[in-house]
Formats: structure tokens, C-alpha cells, sequence
């Protein structure tokens, strides 16, 4: 099997691997904080922003992700005029629309991901005995010193294992930013089988091995983070 592309000058597989890597990272504390918020919503006292919540995740996450990253360019940049990278005079047009399409990709992948950690988090909650949030209402806490010294913390060591799970499932998905121009994994793959006809294989193993390699340690750590963390019950 010949792997003589790894030696070309023009296919930089390390960075394309590279940046899957940022958008996974940026994408993930996104994702983390915005879906907290989001179970915090569902579990919340007041009906308003209880139906927000869940209309937003019924929603979003029955939406193909394709979609909503495109729609992150078609409608907010290009309709809208969205600008999330900044344009000075001067600066190489092409390296505004590389930051701006990896933002863009970045926020379409919150938006999106955070449904589903929202969903996880609550599953977490719903773990944590009802008696000990009663018990802190009966002191006077609030609900928001509730959720976030008592039912959060307990919540998110019951989840960590699922947690796990979208991560890694964070991880595949960031190949769909190459719907707009990312030069990620997937978009290089793409490149490489039109100029390389003959390697199929070869591109698709090292691809498939990269992202094994991303993901399969991600798995394993924090499944045994989760074993650690567990709540004895």
C-alpha cells in the first residue's frame, strides 16, 4: 500500500488533524457551559424558562448538523453580515475567512452539542436525592445556590461517562466543518482522494487512524475518571 502522500509538500495532515483538535477544544468549554445552562433552564421553578429550554433542545438537536453549520454561514455572515473575526485594512482577505469560517464553525457546533450535554446533565440531576434540595430549601438557600452547591457537583460526577461519550462524538462531528471551508481532516481527505485516485486506502487508513487516535484515549481516560468519581450511593 503506498502512503508516498505523507511525504507531499501539500498535504499537511498534522495541521488539518490539528485544527479538528481547536475546534473540539473551543467547541467543548462552549458546549459544556451553554448546555449547563440549558439543564439549569429545564430544572428551573419558572415555566418561561423551562419551555425555552426544552423547545430549544427538541429543536436543535433533531436539526442535521450540516444544516445548522451552513446555516451559520449562508444566514448570519452572508445574510446577516455576522462578523466574528475582526478586518483590518490590510490584512489578507483569506485569513479573515479562515477565522471567521472556523468561528462560525465553532459557534454552529455549540449551539448544536450543548443540547445534548444539556440532556446529560439533567439525567445527573435527576439522580441526585430529591430530600437533599428539599432539605436546603427548608434553610433558606435559594434554588441557584441549590443547583450550584449541592445538585450540580453531585450531577456532573454521575455523568462524566456520558460526557465522555458526546465529546468523542464532538470529536467525528467536527468534520463537517469542511461544509464551509475548514481545512480540517475531512476536507483534506477530500483533497487528497482527487489528486491521489489510486491511494484510496491508504488515505481513507491514515484519516480513520487519525481519528481513532483522538478518540479512543479521550474514551479511556475518562471512563476511568468516571469509575473514580463515581457517587456511592
Amino acid at each position: 500500500m503506498d502512503f508516498s502522500f505523507l511525504d507531499d509538500p501539500r498535504y499537511d495532515v498534522i495541521g488539518a488533524f490539528w485544527m479538528n483538535v481547536q475546534l473540539t477544544f473551543w467547541s467543548a468549554i462552549g458546549s459544556l457551559i451553554f448546555g449547563t445552562i440549558l439543564a439549569a433552564m429545564r430544572v428551573s421553578p419558572v415555566p418561561l424558562m423551562r419551555g425555552f429550554a426544552t423547545t430549544y433542545v427538541n429543536i436543535v438537536r433533531n436539526i442535521p448538523l450540516t444544516v445548522i453549520i451552513i446555516m451559520m454561514a449562508q444566514v448570519l455572515y452572508t445574510q446577516l453580515g455576522v462578523k466574528l473575526a475582526s478586518r483590518e485594512a490590510g490584512v489578507n482577505p483569506q485569513a479573515f475567512l479562515d477565522a471567521q469560517n472556523f468561528r462560525l464553525a465553532v459557534l454552529g457546533f455549540i449551539l448544536y452539542t450543548s443540547t445534548f450535554v444539556a440532556e446529560a446533565i439533567r439525567s445527573g440531576i435527576n439522580t441526585v436525592p430529591p430530600g437533599q434540595a428539599e432539605a436546603a430549601r427548608a434553610i433558606g438557600m435559594t434554588f441557584t445556590s441549590v443547583l450550584g452547591i449541592i445538585v450540580l457537583p453531585q450531577a456532573f460526577r454521575a455523568v462524566i461517562a456520558p460526557l465522555a461519550n458526546v465529546l468523542i462524538a464532538l470529536t467525528k462531528n467536527t468534520t463537517v466543518a469542511s461544509a464551509i471551508g475548514v481545512s480540517e481532516a475531512a476536507l483534506l481527505m477530500n483533497t487528497m482522494m482527487e489528486n491521489e485516485a489510486d491511494k484510496y486506502w491508504a488515505i481513507f487508513i491514515v484519516i480513520a487512524l487519525g481519528f481513532v487516535i483522538l478518540t479512543l484515549p479521550v474514551g479511556l481516560i475518562l471512563g476511568w475518571v468516571a469509575n473514580r468519581a463515581s457517587v456511592k450511593r
